[in-house]
């Protein structure tokens, strides 16, 4: 059986926004090729002296609205993800004369602007979001390549790589049936499961674990609070400006008694999605595009509602389940299958954090998922410009605010009457984005990105 071996830590990830699949995924596939030609023999080391880039699919066609060529860049000069300098990034490449130099052991290669290309053609690599990365000698002899998928939520593929062996996990899923199934046999709670199976993946102690959760919620809170206090323009022609303070000062005069709990949910929710599209840190959930829901929900819980850290940390739990399910057995990439698997995906793990966090029981979990995730089937991932803006930012919203309304709608239900399960809805998710037109997969060639003029 094929089962699930994804570690919470590599669902849940800080990094530099403005998309994990365009920014994070790039970022790592250069320090992953900087790795590897540090590695090379010292031959080649002597002859090498300059590297090219070449970006393929929605890399290519929104790269520049996302920052990606930035984030190669980035990869190359030694940044991570996690502890990125987003001032440094978001500076990078603005001189197009400007020549970069990446250093391994005592030899030395360079890169420009012109050196990271966007390859905005059709291709043959057997994942949309392609980078290719080549070490040159002066000559132009090629000295070394590397091919790298980014396939979603920052997690990267290396052509060629034979996959690991997993880890071997005490208790084996690879859906939430299964998933519920394993429970009931060995009768433990979800969250014990998922712990149980954690601690071998991270090699952490269950109690480290939750100590690393409660740092990411953290880090989600500190995103909201970042964009609340916020003001002023997004990077970009769209010339989108900021407004989750406005909205949370909104929210908080005496006129908005009866709409404060939804405008406090947007503003939560907008504040986050504002400091990704700023290319600032954020934890996906499951990706960058989409880490203003569950930050929103968790935020609003903690702050408005006073839900203890120890509750929070059991709602990432089972979160994280909702994602590695739904990764698994579908996806949780834009371009693979649009943007109901980025803010689809992020609104069933919201509404079943939740549910998690309120006490109910797993099945009333999957409900909350199940109907979240079906009212964002079909959604499209159409950025004008190719910038995580528009529509991207008031999605995480408006999925926030259905993923509470799921979590309400099958708390007060009988699951035991629900028709369509969580399994049944990603199994459509993914034949709806197998069918779904190139167009609306984060290319920016259909949708709102082709039918608004912004600027």
């Amino acid at each position: 059986m094929n089962c699930i071996g994804t570690s919470l830590f590599d669902i849940f990830k800080i990094g530099p926004g403005p998309s994990s699949s365009h920014t994070i995924g790039p970022m790592r596939a250069g320090a992953d090729f900087l790795e590897r030609i540090d590695a090379l023999p010292a031959e080649k080391q002597e002859a090498a002296h300059h590297i090219e880039v070449e970006l393929f699919g929605s890399l290519a066609l929104t790269g520049k609205g996302h920052g990606s060529d930035r984030a190669v860049a980035a990869g190359l000069l030694g940044e991570r993800p996690e502890t990125c300098d987003t001032e440094r990034l978001a500076a990078l490449l603005s001189d197009p004369e400007q020549v970069y130099t990446v250093f391994f052991g005592p030899h030395r290669a360079a890169f420009t602007k012109q050196s990271i290309r966007f390859h905005a053609g059709k291709h043959d690599f057997p994942y949309s979001n392609t980078l290719a990365f080549r070490l040159f000698s002066e000559a132009g002899e090629e000295l070394a390549e590397e091919i790298y998928y980014s396939v979603g939520g920052g997690f990267l593929l290396r052509e060629g790589e034979v996959p690991q062996e997993g880890k071997t996990v005490p208790y084996r899923y690879r859906d939430f049936e299964s998933f519920r199934r394993l429970t009931e046999k060995y009768g433990m709670t979800p969250e014990a499961v998922i712990l149980e199976n954690e601690t071998v993946l991270s090699e952490c102690s269950a109690e480290e674990i939750r100590k690393r959760l409660a740092a990411l919620i953290e880090a989600m809170c500190d995103a909201v609070r970042r964009g609340l206090a916020a003001s002023g323009v997004l990077p970009g022609p769209i010339r989108l400006s900021r407004r989750a303070g406005e909205v949370y000062r909104r929210a908080m005069s005496p006129e908005t008694d009866d709409a404060r709990f939804l405008l406090l949910l947007d503003a939560f929710a907008l504040a986050a999605a504002e400091e990704n599209a700023s290319g600032h840190l954020v934890v996906t959930a499951p990706t960058s595009g989409s880490a203003g829901l569950l930050p929103g929900v968790v935020y609003f819980l903690r702050e408005i509602r006073g839900v203890a850290m120890e509750k929070l940390v059991d709602g990432m739990l089972i979160a994280g389940l909702i994602a590695m399910i739904a990764k698994r057995n579908a996806s949780i990439s834009g371009a693979e299958v649009g943007c109901q698997g980025e803010v689809g995906v992020a609104a069933a793990m919201s509404a079943a954090f939740l549910a998690a966090v309120h006490g109910h029981s797993l099945e009333v979990i999957g409900c909350a998922a199940e109907i979240a995730l079906e009212h964002h089937l079909g959604l499209s991932c159409d950025p004008v410009d190719g910038y995580v803006q528009i529509p991207c930012i008031e999605r995480n919203a408006i999925g926030a605010v259905t993923a509470w309304n799921a979590y309400m709608i099958a708390s007060v239900s009988n699951p035991a009457k629900q028709k369509v399960s969580f399994d049944e809805v990603l199994e459509a998710m993914l034949q709806t984005g197998r069918c779904m037109s190139p167009a609306f997969k984060e290319t920016a060639l259909g949708g709102l990105a082709v039918c608004t003029v912004c600027g």
